[in-house]
């Protein structure tokens, strides 16, 4: 497939990137302008609208390869709106649910499968923003407001699995992918030092230099104290065994966001400064980190967020 689409592709929702994904060289970028309504009259949204006739006309094919990937029978359909800021979804196999945040409402819902049902699964969350299930099928999420990694096993119990790397506290893990031999891998950038997403620094520190936030606001009246970056955005190796690893350190103008692995899980996915990046896994390191997309679309440098990894190695985002 080609390294560069279109904006109506784009609208379509997903974009699937095969794994070996050959790049042109980088454009440069320009200012976006608004996309293109590409159902006529405008589609409307919501409770009593009409339904989309098969194929849905807003699922645009841009490269024949995408078509082999294309549901022809499934439309799209917005399950719900109002959050303040939705991220991290999760699928359990088990429960038949899918899991997401509302990083800056402070919740983390559960849709229900067989009723389309939505309801507050925890709150408050404490800015959970990405979330997973480990190959047992327990809960993984990243609390912004706690700077942690954290697990729910299937008692109901909480473990914490990182919130410092050799005494100094993460950042704000952001978004996190496990592994089959029982790691956790997760990026830590700075989203979540602010007011509205989860744990300012501290006044004069980091992301608060001018001192307007009050680090003893928080989530659920919770207050941690004040606390400052001390890392760089890494991104990190949860090992079973307790020990957390930098698997790929910061660099200038590559600030770590979305994560993933392959299903074999011997390449790790990285969202970095706004490109799609992979590198090999070898046992508790990563070798050969070499860009797999510029994400550039119609001359315009688009950045990824969150994307996951289906079990043919497409990348979806």
């Amino acid at each position: 497939m080609t390294s560069h689409l279109t904006r109506r592709g784009f609208v379509a929702g997903a974009t699937a990137l095969a794994p070996g994904l050959a790049l042109a060289a980088p454009q440069k970028a320009q200012l976006a302008v608004p996309a293109t309504v590409i159902s006529n009259p405008p589609r409307q949204w919501g409770p009593g609208a009409p339904v989309s006739p098969y194929p849905d006309p807003d699922v645009i094919v841009v490269d024949p390869a995408f078509s082999r990937l294309r549901v022809g029978l499934a439309g799209i359909k917005r399950l719900a709106t109002g959050f303040q800021w939705a991220e991290g979804p999760a699928w359990c196999a088990a429960g038949q649910y899918a899991l997401f945040s509302d990083v800056q409402g402070d919740v983390q819902y559960r849709y229900i499968w067989e009723t389309g049902e939505i309801t507050a699964f925890r709150k408050p969350s404490y800015n959970s923003n990405g979330n997973g299930f480990d190959y047992e099928g327990r809960q993984l999420s990243c609390q912004d407001f706690l700077r942690r990694v954290v697990r729910w096993e299937h008692d109901g119990s909480l473990k914490v699995l990182a919130d410092n790397y050799r005494g100094q506290p993460l950042n704000s893990p952001n978004d996190i992918a496990a592994h089959k031999d029982g790691s956790v891998w997760f990026t830590d950038p700075m989203f979540g030092m602010s007011l509205a997403e989860g744990h300012p620094d501290a006044p004069g520190q980091g992301n608060n230099k001018a001192g307007l936030y009050d680090p003893n606001v928080g989530a659920g009246g919770i207050g941690i104290g004040p606390q400052k970056q001390e890392l760089p955005a890494n991104v990190y190796r949860w090992d079973p065994s307790g020990r957390l690893d930098i698997v790929v350190p910061f660099a200038e103008g590559r600030l770590p966001n979305g994560i993933a692995l392959s299903p074999d899980c011997s390449l790790l996915y990285l969202a970095l400064g706004g490109r799609l990046w992979v590198a090999d896994i070898n046992g508790a390191t990563v070798s050969n980190l070499r860009q797999l997309s510029d994400c550039m679309i119609d001359g315009i440098q688009c950045g990824p967020d969150g994307f996951r990894v289906d079990r043919a190695g497409n990348i979806w985002g």
